[in-house]
């Protein structure tokens, strides 16, 4: 009976000893090396791509934004699993799809009604979008609903109203666009993409330095 509860004592100790052990490596030493090498060697991705305009965080370069005035550049759709009224700016509660199959009802309602918002918003005097020249991104929400680019397509299909909005010349806001516009990554992998808000923060200095 005794060696009994001595060996249970042992292997308690022993496995109460693994614990700490563990729990400091895996708890403590590997989350603090970890977090070092990322501030270190990844600093702006490791505090979440923020994004920064007259000194201040405005977002974050890997999230889609809501909400933009019609001076400015138009995001993708962000229809997904949910909403929220508190913060309209970032419409979706949960990053997700629609989840609804090419030929539901549902989703072909979103797409026409939001091409025929493209059509009215982006066409004016002397522009008129037709139907046929609304890209795919400007009707359709991205697999996670947040997608902070769009196709240089629908960004130059908003030029003219930007232009308009902002007393601009069309030529000088398709330049804003071609300047913000990035290409494939490592050259072959992607769609070539412009980012929204940066575009966008962009448009406003320039804007402002006139």
């Amino acid at each position: 009976m005794n060696n009994s509860v001595i060996n249970t004592a042992r292997l308690l100790g022993a496995g109460l000893r693994a614990l700490l052990v563990l729990t400091l490596v895996t708890g403590v030493i590997y989350p603090l090396v970890v977090t070092g090498i990322a501030q270190a060697a990844f600093h702006d991705k490791a505090n979440g791509s923020e994004v920064t305009a007259d000194g201040k965080v405005v977002g974050s370069s890997l999230i889609g934004q809501q909400g933009y005035s019609p001076a400015y550049f138009q995001s993708r759709p962000a229809n997904g699993l949910g909403t929220n009224s508190v913060n309209t700016r970032y419409k979706l509660i949960l990053s997700g799809a629609t989840n609804l199959s090419a030929d539901s009802k549902v989703l072909l309602k979103q797409v026409d009604d939001a091409r025929a918002k493209v059509v009215k918003d982006n066409s004016v005097p002397g522009y008129t979008v037709e139907p046929a020249d609304v890209p795919a991104d400007a009707v359709t929400s991205s697999g996670s609903g947040l997608d902070p680019a769009i196709s240089p397509a629908y960004a130059e299909l908003q030029a003219h109203r930007v232009a308009a909005k902002n007393g601009l010349p069309v030529a000088q806001v398709e330049k804003l666009v071609k300047d913000h516009t990035e290409g494939r990554t490592l050259g072959f992998m992607g769609e070539p993409r412009v980012n929204v808000l940066e575009l966008n923060i962009a448009l406003k200095d320039f804007v402002a330095k006139r």
